[in-house]
C-alpha cells in the first residue's frame, strides 16, 4: 500500500446490476482494510440511491462489467460512471470476474468475524449481486497491488447504508454538509463553511474520515446515539477526563488507522531473488508501520490510566475491550524482542529514515550492520562537506536540509549571496528568501546514502518476517484499536471541543422518543451563528397531529435558512452530538429529503422546472412516515396555476404519508390547506413595513400574516416603473379578496375537526412529557375546560 497521509479517497468500488432494477455495490477501503456490501432496488431512473452511495464512498477506482445492460429506460451502471464520474478511474472487468459463488467463498475466508454473524449463510441468495461485486473488487486489488489479503483480517459489513439515516446526494449539496454553496459571505470578509468544516477539529486522518462518514450517514439506532451523548455528558462535566483524553490521544500517531491495514495485506513474494531498489520503498513502508504500531502501543498505558474511572458506557467499553486486552501487551512484548526500545515514530524525514534504518536491534543480522555503517559514514561525510563549504566559501548560514524526494541539499539565505555563486554549485533554485543548490560531491554522496538506506530497509524486512506473521495473527485486535481511536478522536476532539469553545448552555443534549414529536426550542443554525453574532433563534414543532408546517414570508425573510437549520440540527442530534438550541426532542429520522435551490441542468437538458419535478418525484417514490422533508418554493418555475396545483397536490400526498414536512412558499393561497386539513400549521416570518420599506425581524410566528404587496415593494426598490406597480396592485387586490371569502367558508365548515386535532396534539405532547403525574393531571384538566368553554 502507498504510504500516503493525505485525506483523499481510498475506496475501490464495484457496481453491477440486473434486469429487476437491483444494484449490487462492493466498496473496499484500502485505508482501513474493510469491505462494505450493499444491495438495493433502484427506485429512480437517474440512479439516485446509487449516486448517494457513490457520493458517500467518493471512490478512487470504479469497477463495472463491460456491457451496458440495464432495465428499460435506465442508463446502466457503466454509462452512469461515464456520465457522472468521468474524472474517476474506471475499470471494466470481464463478466466472469463478477462471480457470486467466488465472492461468497472469499468473504467467508477473509471476514474477521464469523460469516454467520454477518448473515451470509442465511441471506446468500439475497446478497448475490453484492457478493459478485466483491469478487471483482478483491480480484482487482490483489492483481493491481501485488498483494494477498490475509485470512480473517477484513472488516465486512452488509447493507451498511440501511443501518443509518439516508441523505441523497442532492440534499447533501443543498444542506451544505460537506461543501458550502458559496465560499464567501456577501458583505463580510468571513469565509462560509460547511457543517463538516465547522466540526473538523479532529487530530487524526481516520477521525476526520469517520466524521465525514457520520455526517453523510447519521445513526438511526437510538441506543448508540444515547451512548455517545452519555459520553459527551461525562466529558462536559468532568474537565479532568476531557483534558486527560485530549492529551492521551495526542500520543497516538495521526496515521495509526491507515498503517494498521498494512498488516492485513501480504506481498505475494518476499524472496532473496527479488531483492532490489524497487522493493526498498515497500520495505520502508513495512518498517514504518511496525515503528508506528510500537509507538501506538506505547501510548496505550496513558489512555488506560485516563479511562480507568470513566462512568459512561462507551468509555467503559473502550477501557474493557482495549485497555484491559492482554493481546496488545503481548504484541508489544513481541515487537520489543526485535525492535530497539529507543525507536519511535517520527515525522521529520531524515529522523524517520534514521529510525527506520536502526529499527532492528544490533547484532541480529551481520549484513544489516554493514549497511548501517555505510549509511552512517555517508551521512557524516555529507555533514563534513557542509562544514567544508561553510569555511571555504565564507557561508556561515549554510544549512543542509533533507527531503525524501531530493535527499540532502544546501540552502543559504538570499542576502548572504554576494555576486555570482561558485561554478561547482549546481541545480540552483530560488525558494522564498533562500537559495537551494547542490554540488557533484553532494549528489554522489546522496546516491550512496540512499543506496545504503535501501539496503538497510530490505535486510530489515527479512529480519522482521516472523514478527510480521505473528502480528498478522492478531490483526482483528489492531482493527479494533484503529476503530476505537477514530471514534474517540471524533467525540473528544470534534464534538466535545466544539461544545467547550461555545458559551455555557449554547449547546444542549437532544432527547429521543420512539414516535414522538420533533420539537426544537430556540434552535439556531450551527454554521451561520458563528458568522452572525446576533443570530435570531426560532422554534419548530411537528407531530402526528401537525405533520405539515407551511412557512410563509417575503423574500430574504429567513425561510431557506430555517429549513436548512432544522435539517442540520437533526443531523447533529443523530450523530450523537449536542445541538444549538435551548431544548429539543425528536424521533430518529430514517431519511432526509430536500427540494431547494433553482437552476437549469444543462448537462441533462433539464430546465429549472424539470429539475424540480425530478427531485420531487424521487422524494415521493422513496419517502416513509419516519422521513423528514423540506421543500422550498415548489412549483415556482412554471405557470402560476400549474405551480399552485402541483404544490397543493404534493402537500396533500405528504399529509397522507404522516411524514414530517416543512414547506416554504410564497403562494399565500396555499394557506387555505390549513382550513381543510387540521394537521397543517401555518407559520410566517415577521416583517414590518415602514415607509414602503421591508424591515426583516427574522422571527417565526404562528398564523398567516399578509404583508401587502411585498413583491411589488421589492420590485419598486429594483426600479420598476411606478405605473406598472400601481396596475399590479389593483390586479392582486381583486384576486386576494376572492381567496379570503373562500377561506372563511372552509374555516367554518371544518372548525369541529380542527378543534379535535388541537386536542390530539396536546395529548401527544403530554404522552411524551417528562413532567410529574400531578402536573400532567392539571394539564389534562385545563385542556378539558378549554375544550368545553370553546377557548381552545
Amino acid at each position: 500500500m502507498e504510504d500516503d497521509a493525505s485525506e483523499k479517497s481510498s475506496f475501490v468500488v464495484a457496481l453491477i446490476e440486473n434486469r429487476a432494477k437491483e444494484v449490487g455495490v462492493a466498496a473496499f477501503d484500502l485505508r482501513s482494510a474493510s469491505l462494505h456490501l450493499s444491495q438495493f432496488i433502484e427506485t429512480s431512473r437517474s440512479y439516485q440511491n446509487t449516486k448517494t452511495l457513490m457520493h458517500f464512498y467518493d471512490p478512487m477506482v470504479i469497477i463495472v462489467p463491460p456491457n451496458k445492460l440495464a432495465p428499460d429506460s435506465m442508463v446502466g451502471v457503466s454509462e452512469l460512471v461515464d456520465r457522472f464520474y468521468s474524472t474517476t478511474r474506471k475499470v471494466a472487468m470481464m463478466r466472469g470476474c463478477f462471480d457470486d459463488t467466488t465472492g461468497a467463498v472469499l468473504v467467508k475466508n477473509l471476514a474477521a468475524k464469523e460469516p454467520s454473524a454477518l448473515g451470509l449463510d442465511s441471506y446468500y441468495k439475497q446478497y448475490y449481486l453484492c457478493l459478485a461485486a466483491a469478487a471483482a473488487t478483491i480480484k482487482w486489488i490483489e492483481a493491481e497491488k501485488g498483494i494477498i489479503i490475509t485470512n480473517h483480517s477484513l472488516l465486512v459489513t452488509f447493507n451498511g447504508s440501511y443501518d443509518h439515516m439516508n441523505i441523497d446526494a442532492t440534499s447533501v449539496h443543498n444542506l451544505e454538509i460537506i461543501e458550502p454553496l458559496q465560499s464567501t459571505l456577501w458583505g463580510t470578509t468571513n469565509k462560509k463553511r460547511s457543517l463538516f468544516q465547522t466540526l473538523k477539529t479532529t487530530r487524526t486522518i481516520g477521525g476526520t474520515r469517520l466524521l465525514r462518514a457520520n455526517l453523510l450517514q447519521p445513526l438511526k439506532d437510538v441506543e448508540t446515539i444515547k451512548a455517545r451523548l452519555d459520553c459527551l455528558d461525562e466529558l462536559m462535566t468532568n474537565e479532568q477526563l476531557f483534558f486527560g483524553l485530549s492529551q492521551a490521544l495526542r500520543k497516538f500517531p495521526k496515521e495509526t488507522d491507515r498503517v494498521l491495514c498494512h498488516f492485513c495485506f501480504k506481498p505475494k513474494k518476499v524472496t532473496k531473488e527479488v531483492l532490489g531498489i524497487d522493493n526498498a520503498r515497500r520495505s520502508q513502508v513495512l518498517i514504518s508501520s511496525i515503528i508506528l504500531l510500537k509507538t501506538a502501543l506505547d501510548a496505550l498505558p496513558l489512555l488506560s490510566t485516563v479511562l480507568k474511572d470513566a462512568k459512561s458506557v462507551l468509555l467503559g467499553n473502550v477501557y474493557n475491550s482495549v485497555c484491559e486486552n492482554e493481546k496488545y501487551a503481548s504484541i508489544r512484548k513481541r515487537i520489543g524482542e526485535e525492535i530497539d526500545e529507543d525507536v519511535l515514530h517520527a515525522r521529520v524525514p531524515f529522523v524517520a529514515r534514521t529510525q527506520q534504518c536502526f529499527a532492528v536491534k544490533a547484532g541480529i543480522d551481520g549484513m544489516l550492520d554493514i549497511a548501517r555503517r555505510t549509511f552512517c559514514d555517508t551521512s557524516e561525510a555529507i555533514h563534513s562537506l557542509a562544514n567544508k563549504y561553510r569555511e571555504e566559501y565564507k557561508l556561515p548560514n549554510l544549512k543542509i536540509p533533507f527531503n525524501n524526494r531530493q535527499g540532502f541539499y544546501f540552502s543559504i539565505p538570499h542576502k548572504d549571496v554576494q555576486g555570482k555563486l561558485p561554478s561547482k554549485f549546481i541545480q540552483v533554485v530560488k525558494h522564498g528568501n533562500n537559495i537551494h543548490f547542490s554540488t557533484p560531491e553532494l549528489a554522489s554522496l546522496n546516491v550512496r546514502n540512499k543506496s545504503a538506506a535501501g539496503e538497510c530497509y530490505i535486510r530489515t524486512e527479512f529480519c522482521l518476517e516472523e514478527l510480521m506473521d505473528a502480528i498478522r495473527k492478531e490483526v482483528s485486535a489492531l482493527t479494533l484499536l484503529a476503530e476505537v481511536l477514530c471514534l474517540l478522536d471524533m467525540i473528544v476532539n470534534s464534538f466535545a471541543n466544539m461544545i467547550s469553545t461555545k458559551p455555557v448552555d449554547r449547546y444542549t443534549r437532544p432527547q429521543f422518543t420512539d414516535n414522538g414529536p420533533l420539537a426544537i426550542d430556540a434552535g439556531r443554525h450551527p454554521i451561520l451563528e458563528s458568522v452572525h453574532n446576533e443570530f435570531i433563534p426560532n422554534n419548530l414543532f411537528l407531530s402526528e397531529a401537525s405533520n405539515l408546517v407551511i412557512v410563509m414570508g417575503p423574500n430574504m425573510s429567513g425561510k431557506s435558512t430555517y429549513l436548512q437549520q432544522a435539517c442540520l440540527i437533526v443531523i447533529l442530534a443523530q450523530i450523537g452530538c449536542y445541538i444549538p438550541a435551548n431544548f429539543a426532542t425528536l424521533r430518529a429520522v430514517d431519511r432526509i429529503f430536500t427540494r431547494m435551490g433553482t437552476g437549469d441542468n444543462l448537462e441533462s437538458n433539464s430546465s429549472t422546472f424539470m429539475t424540480e419535478m425530478k427531485e420531487t418525484a424521487f422524494i415521493m417514490q422513496n419517502v416513509s412516515e419516519r422521513s423528514l422533508i423540506v421543500m422550498d418554493e415548489l412549483g415556482r418555475a412554471t405557470s402560476s396555476s400549474d405551480g399552485f396545483a402541483i404544490a397543493w397536490s404534493c402537500c396533500e400526498h405528504l399529509l397522507s404519508l404522516r411524514a414530517y414536512t416543512i414547506f416554504a412558499t410564497h403562494m399565500e393561497n396555499l394557506s387555505e390547506l390549513a382550513t381543510v386539513y387540521p394537521n397543517v400549521k401555518i407559520l410566517h416570518f415577521h416583517v414590518d413595513v415602514k415607509n414602503n420599506r421591508l424591515d426583516f425581524k427574522f422571527q417565526l410566528k404562528d398564523g398567516l400574516r399578509h404583508v401587502p404587496h411585498y413583491g411589488l415593494l421589492l420590485a419598486g426598490v429594483a426600479g420598476l416603473p411606478g405605473s406598472v406597480i400601481e396596475t399590479a396592485k389593483s390586479i392582486t387586490s381583486q384576486i386576494t379578496s376572492k381567496e379570503m371569502k373562500r377561506m372563511e367558508v372552509n374555516s367554518e365548515q371544518y372548525r369541529g375537526i380542527q378543534k379535535a386535532y388541537r386536542v390530539a396534539q396536546q395529548l401527544i405532547c403530554l404522552k411524551y412529557s417528562s413532567q410529574d403525574e400531578d402536573s400532567i393531571r392539571q394539564a389534562l384538566q385545563n385542556l378539558k375546560e378549554s375544550y368545553i368553554d370553546g377557548t381552545l
